[in-house]
């Protein structure tokens, strides 16, 4: 893809993120979602392989559902209440409707079904911003709205979200899908205490988005698609490879990293609103993600000792630059301590 192309899509994908955060007006918002999504599909079928512009149809599909679901969804609480703007959608058909439509942006279950697929057709980069900078727009919608949508609904779908992911990522081996399931059950969370505390939803949605980044970074300089390349990184890259397994155990929720934080945090919050079932459920589908972030610490460090093999080892390539995953890394592990000053 040249310069010129590239300069265009990232610049289309800002403007279509920024338009939907910043506007009031409804078909304003649906415009930068539709700018969103038209920018991304060219770098999702950049590769000409089948799995590729199956991944751009799929994506394509999913998102212009959404985006119609949207536009009907503020159609109808216009025609009903007279009034296009985003803070006003009061109509309980129109909020229900936009639920479902954020919902599956997002790929919040029961319509998670794309993602998984989609990433694994799309490059390790484009799967990256798939899984970062394409929830922002949809999740800054959910923020101005979150007064007038069914905490009912969000609580059940956060709930069914976190075990779908949890219980999907168990049988994976290629680790863009588990990534997939992996933001599916941190979404999962999310979508919980989006109704209840809006400061913790900003502070998960952070932490989240640093956390992908750090593992996304380490996947792409180590260069492994699946669980097998994840066994050899160690050979390539030692210092990368303790990045990733530490960057896992966050992902997991294991303290003393940063990943603790929001769990820790929407269950005190969960539990405060006498919401114990719900906090419960949370919890133990933490168990299955957590599982599955174990087993891929294994694969990756602790099953072969550092030491000469008959095995060929992997050529040391130049990797690329690090800068990404220099400026993520500390906070992805190092954050817990800061949480008094975050939350206040």
């Amino acid at each position: 893809m040249s310069p010129l192309t590239t300069t265009i899509l990232f610049s289309s994908l800002g403007l279509g993120t920024i338009l939907t955060m910043s506007s009031h007006h409804w078909l304003m918002a649906w415009i930068g979602l539709e700018i969103n999504t038209l920018a991304i599909i060219p770098m999702i079928s950049q590769q000409h392989h089948p799995r590729a512009t199956e991944a751009t149809t799929k994506y394509f599909l999913t998102q212009a559902a959404a985006s119609a679901l949207i536009l009907f969804s503020s159609t109808t609480n216009a025609w009903t209440l007279g009034t296009w703007d985003i803070i006003q959608m009061t109509n309980p058909t129109s909020t229900t409707l936009l639920t479902a439509a954020l919902a599956m942006k997002l790929g919040l279950a029961p319509t998670h079904f794309w993602l998984p697929e989609v990433l694994q057709g799309a490059k390790m980069s484009t799967a990256l911003i798939i899984t970062t900078w394409q929830k922002l727009a949809p999740m800054s919608l959910i923020y101005l709205t979150m007064h007038t949508l069914s905490p009912t609904i969000l609580l059940l779908m956060g709930m069914l979200s976190s075990l779908l992911g949890g219980w999907g990522g168990l049988n994976q081996t290629q680790t863009r899908k588990l990534m997939a399931y992996s933001s599916i059950a941190h979404l999962g969370w999310m979508a919980t205490i989006s109704t209840i505390l809006p400061n913790i939803l900003t502070l998960t949605l952070i932490i989240y988005l640093l956390m992908t980044t750090t593992m996304f970074s380490t996947l792409i300089m180590l260069k492994s698609k699946t669980l097998q390349d994840l066994s050899t990184t160690w050979t390539t890259a030692p210092t990368i490879t303790t990045i990733s397994l530490l960057t896992l155990l966050s992902l997991g929720g294991l303290p003393p990293l940063t990943g603790f934080m929001p769990k820790w945090l929407i269950l005190e919050e969960l539990t405060m609103q006498n919401l114990t079932p719900t906090a419960t459920i949370m919890a133990m589908s933490a168990l299955l993600s957590l599982f599955f972030y174990l087993r891929l610490t294994y694969t990756t460090t602790l099953t072969m000792a550092p030491n000469t093999t008959p095995t060929k080892h992997k050529w040391r390539f130049k990797s690329s630059s690090p800068k990404l995953l220099t400026m993520a890394t500390p906070a992805t592990l190092l954050m817990l301590p800061m949480t008094p000053l975050l939350i206040s």
